[in-house]
């Protein structure tokens, strides 16, 4: 079997909570996403709720390694916020997670490294707060087939077992199928010796 890594974590559910630091308020929030436009939205949702608030740092991670990300201080001093932010969901290997900060200032600075340590605080909190899942990572590949052939290729999913998402059967059969990536090379090798088949891999770049 291939050992190449086929699984991810991140969050199963919103979660929020609330740290205080010498009179600073910090609500924070981290989310599941899977793109930019959710985290516009979550974040534009929070800047109107929250409109009075002195800032509204964030970091994000997405894509199944993390490849998307990015961190945000929103006026803090550089490095002290959405840095700390960012490096909890890379220390807990988090990924399709956006965790936003919000700050009411008290009155009282809290200085670099203060500032750095309640951002990676409230960060911490809310992670640990979060119901962390493992999910797989899968491929979506469409098979064709001559009818005759579908003895061979039914044996063959019942020896790989992916997920049978669609199946129609007739004079050119198609199945959809999702399987794990540690699977898909067997699988593959199976179903290319087949006579007659067609393979369309519908997401070859995850």
């Amino acid at each position: 079997m291939d050992n190449q890594k086929d699984t991810y974590l991140t969050i199963a559910a919103p979660v929020e909570t609330i740290y205080k630091e010498k009179s600073s308020k910090f609500l924070t929030y981290a989310w599941h996403v899977t793109d930019a436009e959710q985290v516009r939205e979550l974040l534009d949702g929070l800047r109107k709720r929250y409109y009075d608030a002195t800032h509204h740092c964030y970091a994000y991670r997405i894509g199944y390694r993390g490849e998307q990300f990015r961190a945000n201080d929103d006026g803090e001093p550089s490095g002290t916020a959405g840095k700390p932010i960012l490096g909890q969901l890379l220390s807990r290997d988090v990924t399709d997670c956006l965790v936003v900060v919000v700050r009411y200032f008290g009155g009282t600075k809290l200085g670099v490294s203060g500032l750095i340590d309640a951002y990676k605080t409230s960060t911490a909190m809310v992670l640990d707060e979060a119901e962390i899942v493992e999910r797989t990572i899968d491929r979506e590949i469409t098979i064709t087939f001559p009818y005759a052939s579908i003895g061979e290729v039914m044996k063959i999913i019942k020896e790989e077992k992916p997920k049978v998402r669609e199946q129609i059967f007739d004079n050119t059969c198609r199945i959809e199928l999702s399987v794990r990536l540690s699977r898909e090379a067997s699988l593959l090798g199976k179903v290319k010796d087949v006579s007659g088949v067609s393979i369309i891999i519908n997401n070859p770049d995850e």
